[in-house]
């Protein structure tokens, strides 16, 4: 545990300068003049900071391409960004600040957390104002009726659980575990779980821990003791990694393992040393561009995207990065039609289609605000220090 909490002491320290900087940046940008104002929260400091370093790197990557390209309509884009230190509380301060002061034209990012995207939804909606969530939970956006102006980049949890079940069938599994940490997307994964397997006819044993924990024998020998084939462990946190090596010492790694979406980075791979060589993770394609099917139709804008990542990061991106890439390229492609005005703004999200961008495909309507699908979802593994295609359909 030791290697975790040095880890995440790391990430709190070399962020504990970026609140200021957020609030010069933002008063920055609330007296320009002419300029297109993208206002952004996310997690850099606090346990989210995990996922939160990369998708702020995403954004900044694509906020520079699109001022580079002219910026949006022939004006330069001003990124507001704000630090919401993992606290939903800030996360609501940052969303007033950026709907009444900075009165940016779109949001984009909320929180890296889903509970923190989901606290922003009835503010954003109050304000009329869109926002593009980089967060996975589905409930974000669901109902649409009561989330107009809400949008989202990622998969939805029943997506990714469909694709999980996909994989199962296919090896004949039918007794698995979901064992989901207690936060908003870990319970959204639940109430996916228990409603999509009860129709593929697999049977579900469920366990939940906190995301700040570092023991999790209590839960894996119950699972153990149910016999199952395969266990499913739903988390963003540090406390994944515990589950694997708790896994492996209690002889579970013989078992199917599969890890959420939420997981894939390469800093937790490292985390968890060789107890991931027989782990699966579910993804978008992004990790593994190098081995998509040349026929793939992003697997191109992919291998752009990482190469120059890469060369100016000096480290390989993960799928936070192009989740959040995309978000921001799909608020410009909203924004560069409709002016500025909020509602065009919403109404131009609404209408994307075949959008290639390097997390998927996009196709949103008035009655569906997750741009991407099943489709664009794959099963990956771990092998010589990189994420390779385990899965592609």
């Amino acid at each position: 545990m030791t290697c975790i909490k040095t880890f995440l002491e790391f990430s709190r320290r070399a962020a504990m300068a970026l609140p200021a900087a957020a609030l010069m940046l933002g008063m920055h940008a609330a007296s320009a003049q002419g300029t297109v104002r993208i206002g952004s929260i996310l997690s850099v400091t606090g346990p989210a900071a995990f996922l939160g370093e990369d998708m702020k790197a995403g954004m900044e990557m694509a906020i520079d391409d699109i001022n580079a390209a002219g910026g949006i309509g022939g004006k330069k884009v001003e990124w507001v960004f704000y630090d919401a230190e993992s606290q939903t509380a800030k996360a609501i301060n940052a969303t007033k600040r950026l709907l009444s002061q900075d009165k940016v034209d779109i949001i984009v990012g909320g929180g890296n957390m889903s509970g923190i995207a989901m606290a922003m939804v009835p503010m954003v909606d109050k304000a009329a104002t869109p926002f593009i969530s980089t967060e996975g939970s589905m409930q974000i956006v669901m109902p649409v009726a009561e989330r107009k102006y809400v949008f989202k980049s990622t998969v939805d949890d029943d997506q990714v659980i469909d694709r999980v079940l996909d994989y199962f069938d296919k090896k004949g599994i039918k007794r698995a575990a979901l064992l989901a940490d207690n936060s908003g997307f870990g319970q959204s994964a639940v109430e996916q779980m228990k409603r999509l397997a009860a129709k593929r006819g697999i049977e579900i044993t469920y366990e939940s821990f906190n995301p700040a924990d570092t023991d999790l024998t209590p839960q894996l020998t119950r699972i153990k003791n149910a016999s199952v084939q395969a266990i499913i462990c739903w988390t963003v946190t540090p406390a994944g990694v515990v589950f694997i090596k708790q896994a492996q010492q209690l002889g579970l790694d013989k078992l199917t393992l599969v890890h959420s979406y939420g997981f894939v980075d390469q800093r937790y791979m490292k985390l968890a040393g060789d107890s991931v060589k027989d782990l699966l993770l579910v993804s978008v394609k992004f990790p593994v561009g190098q081995d998509l099917p040349d026929a793939d139709p992003i697997k191109t804008r992919i291998l752009d995207l990482s190469k120059r990542f890469e060369a100016r990061y000096k480290r390989k991106p993960n799928q936070f990065v192009a989740q959040t890439y995309d978000a921001i390229m799909l608020a410009r492609t909203a924004l560069d039609k409709s002016g500025g005005d909020k509602e065009k703004t919403r109404d131009q999200l609404a209408a994307i289609t075949g959008y290639q961008g390097v997390g998927g495909v996009f196709n949103f309507s008035p009655q569906r605000h997750s741009g991407l699908d099943k489709d664009d979802i794959v099963m990956l593994g771990y092998r010589d220090g990189q994420f390779r295609l385990a899965d592609y359909k």
